[in-house]
């Protein structure tokens, strides 16, 4: 055999690895489980993070909806209702028998109810809180063992509500408050053993949600005139005509990717539609502090909640 010298032999090396015809082990695919996956802001991220690569369990609960995102390249449709335990257990056996094991949960699935407080009947905070509380903690329950086996991550699908509370949809905000203290809790409980845990706040986006809600007022034959607060309830009927202003919801499934490429994910990431939100939120949050700041017990002055600020910049 011809001699063949150390250079000669290290380009050759390179062409390979360059070439493909040497190639280095790739990192196993990540799975994920995205409850909600059949519409909207669910749906969304869902075939984002197919695209992007991941193997994701798409939550649905009819089975035209399941077969169809059973089609999609790096997706299974999962039979999936967050409120029915049974439905629960078996995701998670059929993701123990794949064997690809689970890096994720973004609970996702929810539902809106509006209404003014005053006069919203009790069993609407059953069916919401069902879905949109117990169902996130039903799911991370289920799937703890397996997402601290791969110190991987909870994506909880908040919302801006979810840090104010806006007339008429006060209901849904003490579901999406809950959704925040539970992700703050989590995040330290899961994460002395290596799991990280967000809340993801989105804004108004197109989705299902308006029209759902539309359906079950219309069941309900509300009559606004009949309202304690008329003029209010009355401003309720137009949502029916709101999502199409909104665009789609691609920020979200962005964050949602952040989340779980990050190797120390944040708590909480907003996901506003439009830079008038993020500003709407941000002095909602102002103004909270500078009623928290004075004529209490313990008080601050302007410089200390200046300095308070600066650290927390600083420590991001």
């Amino acid at each position: 055999m011809r001699n063949i010298s150390l250079c000669t032999l290290t380009a050759l090396l390179l062409t390979l690895f360059s070439s493909g015809a040497i190639a280095a082990e790739s990192e196993p695919q990540k799975a994920v489980l995205v409850t909600g996956a059949n519409s909207g802001i669910g749906r969304n991220i869902a075939y984002r993070l197919a695209a992007e690569g991941y193997f994701v369990y798409a939550g649905a609960r009819s089975k035209d909806d399941i077969k169809e995102l059973s089609s999609i390249r790096n997706m299974q449709g999962v039979r999936l209702d967050v409120t029915v335990q049974s439905d629960i257990d078996s995701a998670v056996e059929r993701v123990k028998a794949d064997g690809r094991g689970l890096y994720a949960v973004v609970n996702n699935a929810g539902v809106v109810v509006v209404g003014l407080l005053a006069e919203t009947d009790e069993s609407e905070l059953d069916f919401l809180f069902d879905v949109n509380v117990y169902g996130p903690y039903r799911m991370v329950k289920a799937f703890a063992p397996l997402l601290i086996e791969s110190k991987g991550r909870v994506v909880n699908i908040s919302s801006m509500a979810g840090i104010m509370s806006p007339p008429a949809y006060g209901v849904y905000s003490m579901s999406k408050h809950a959704i925040e203290a539970f992700t703050d809790t989590l995040a330290y409980e899961l994460g002395t053993v290596g799991v990280g845990v967000s809340a993801i706040e989105p804004g108004p986006f197109n989705s299902n949600a308006a029209a759902s809600v539309c359906e079950r007022r219309l069941k309900q034959d509300h009559d606004a005139s009949q309202s304690l607060m008329p003029a209010l309830a009355a401003e309720l009927d137009e949502i029916c005509n709101a999502t199409a202003k909104y665009p789609e919801p691609d920020a979200v499934a962005d964050v949602v990717l952040q989340v779980l490429r990050s190797d120390k994910p944040k708590a909480r990431y907003l996901a506003p539609s439009d830079p008038q939100q993020a500003e709407f939120i941000a002095r909602n949050i102002v103004q909270q502090l500078a009623e928290l700041r004075s004529g209490h017990y313990y008080s601050f002055s302007r410089e200390e909640l200046i300095d308070m600020l600066d650290d927390a910049l600083t420590a991001e």
